[in-house]
């Protein structure tokens, strides 16, 4: 079973989510229902625009806790190092 360690955000690319899971579809259409959690609900996080895949749930959460502690600028390069557009991947899934 492979994990995802995933970002989220909202329509203005202003608000962000890191999250951990082992069902990425599932859990970005939870999201997208504004069910994922209050801080997702609040700010209309829905967006997914950068995700990896791990091995092990262990593997997954440490990434997830690093990426937590970045500076906001850090989390912004990422996404924009593979998706410089900020383009909803969200269709990206249906072809895995």
């Amino acid at each position: 079973m492979a994990f995802h360690t995933y970002i989220l955000t909202c329509q203005s690319n202003t608000a962000i989510y890191i999250g951990v899971t082992g069902d990425l579809r599932q859990r970005v259409w939870q999201h997208s229902l504004g069910k994922g959690g209050d801080h997702t609900a609040k700010y209309r996080i829905r967006k997914l625009v950068y995700f990896e895949t791990h091995e092990t749930l262990p593997a997954a959460t440490a990434r997830e806790r690093k990426l937590k502690r970045w500076r906001r600028a850090w989390k912004n390069a990422l996404i924009e190092q593979n998706n410089p557009n900020w383009s909803d991947l969200t269709m990206e899934l249906s072809f895995r």
